[in-house]
């Protein structure tokens, strides 16, 4: 279900989502019905589920969907979204909006903000970014005030991988992560489905992947993350419509696969604990081994309504608390506590805060 844009956008026209944009003011008034607070999980790991953490004033939208998650050292998060002003919106840790960024990835008015992460270099930080739109955008580095550093569209990733020749080659950049080098690797999850390697100085190293289901391929390889919980760095990628996590060297070799996930969007690592958002209505946390130690809102019975009900991502009267529609991206603060941001009309961003 939904495994590509193409897909998304036709589910888009069908569900009348734009008409359901237009009409705001009912779609507030149906989510204050579902913003309860609510406990979710158990043992370790109980959560306070605040689904209106996120305070939007008059004027600001996330639009079809809220997107990418990130939190910058001082604890500021940041939201990439398809709404306006800009396209990625910054809180502080009450909810309270700080500021928008991100013009830059706007056409014709309309937002394109989604994979984002924040990394420290020298004395400042920056936000990697991987917007998602099909002009070839491709993706960027910006300071944490939105200034532009550099840009790299499809143009330069076609000539440094050599992978992109001919008109029907799509590149669509989803996420990117960061490596012990001082590199980085990019997911072209929307498009070829490669990941390619990039060294400290932003020079091109080498790519792996491509579409397919074998060990070592992919089908949306849409988030990846640098996996250390076992004392060796690796690269593990959410091989999203293969409904799979994979595991590969810092050189792109193939280690392991790991079946039986649904339709697993991004990931983030905190100690031994990793945090795998699914956009099939559920958070999922694995330990140290890779073993599912906590699955969040996903009750019996609720991901058949959210995956059967046509249109369920517009109709906010029949979400219920404590429970998740699409989560995008998700990721743990310093003190443990989760944000989602989801892929809904209207956008939602959800604070877990840990109880235990």
């Amino acid at each position: 279900m939904i495994s590509s844009p193409a897909s998304r956008r036709s589910f888009l026209k069908h569900t009348g989502i734009f008409a359901l944009l237009a009409a705001a003011p009912n779609l507030l008034l149906a989510r204050k019905a579902v913003s309860k607070s609510v406990v979710v999980g158990a043992g370790k790991f109980r959560y306070e589920c605040d689904h209106e953490w996120a305070k939007l004033p008059s004027g600001h939208q996330y639009g079809g969907a809220s997107h990418g998650t990130a939190i910058d050292s001082q604890g500021m998060i940041y939201i990439t979204h398809h709404g306006s002003p800009g396209s990625i919106f910054v809180f502080d840790e009450k909810g309270k909006l700080v500021r928008s960024l991100g013009e830059k990835f706007m056409i014709k008015g309309r937002a394109y903000g989604h994979g984002i992460d924040i990394r420290k270099e020298g004395s400042e930080e920056f936000m990697y970014l991987s917007p998602n739109d099909s002009t070839g955008m491709g993706f960027a580095k910006m300071s944490l005030k939105g200034e532009l550093v550099w840009q790299k569209d499809r143009k330069v990733i076609a000539k440094d991988s050599g992978l992109y020749e001919g008109k029907k080659a799509r590149f669509r950049a989803t996420n990117v992560n960061f490596l012990p080098n001082g590199g980085y690797c990019l997911g072209d999850g929307y498009g070829s489905g490669y990941m390619h390697l990039y060294d400290k100085n932003d020079k091109y190293v080498s790519s792996f992947g491509g579409g397919g289901t074998a060990n070592g391929k992919f089908k949306t390889p849409h988030g990846q993350w640098l996996d250390q919980r076992d004392g060796k760095a690796k690269i593990v990628v959410c091989d999203r419509a293969n409904a799979r996590l994979q595991w590969f060297s810092l050189d792109g070799s193939h280690i392991r696969t790991q079946d039986g996930l649904l339709f697993p969007a991004d990931i983030d690592i905190q100690g031994d604990l990793m945090l795998v958002p699914d956009l099939h209505a559920r958070i999922t946390i694995f330990d140290k081994n890779n073993k599912a130690v906590a699955q969040l809102g996903d009750v019996e019975g609720w991901r058949e309504k959210v995956l059967g009900t046509r249109g369920f991502r517009n109709k906010p009267d029949q979400w219920r608390p404590g429970r998740f529609i699409h989560p995008h991206d998700a990721c743990f603060d310093k003190d443990g506590n989760i944000f989602v941001a989801e892929w809904v009309a209207g956008g939602r961003v959800t604070k877990l805060r840990k109880l235990s």
